[in-house]
């Protein structure tokens, strides 16, 4: 928190949630009047970090970290070419260009 504050400046609000070792910090760095804690203030805060939390989660199903970084050097290859961001095309669009993904992956892998 220190580094942040010394890189960033001093911010008008800091979002927290009710945890006590929150507030001592606060009170040592001399920003407890900043600090902003509510019953869903920190909502917004908590979900940006649903992705990494995704992988987190993902991680712990395995015990050595070597086949971990087996499973993601294949896994990161075939998500980033099937991953297509459906949410930004339409229906047509995604089904055409999962279609020629598909065929590709059939060729490489052939």
């Amino acid at each position: 928190m220190k580094k942040a504050l010394k890189r960033h400046g001093s911010p008008e609000k800091i979002t927290t949630d009710g945890l006590r070792s929150y507030r001592a910090a606060m009170n040592e760095l001399g920003n407890a009047d900043k600090q902003e804690i509510g019953r869903w203030a920190n909502n917004r805060v908590e979900n940006s970090h649903l992705p990494f939390r995704r992988r987190e989660r993902v991680m712990l199903r395995f015990r050595r970290m070597k086949t971990l970084q087996k499973f993601v050097s294949v896994h990161a290859s075939f998500h980033n070419h099937f991953n297509s961001e459906r949410h930004l095309v339409d229906r047509q669009t995604y089904k055409e260009r999962r279609a020629v993904a598909l065929a590709e992956w059939q060729s490489i892998m052939a």
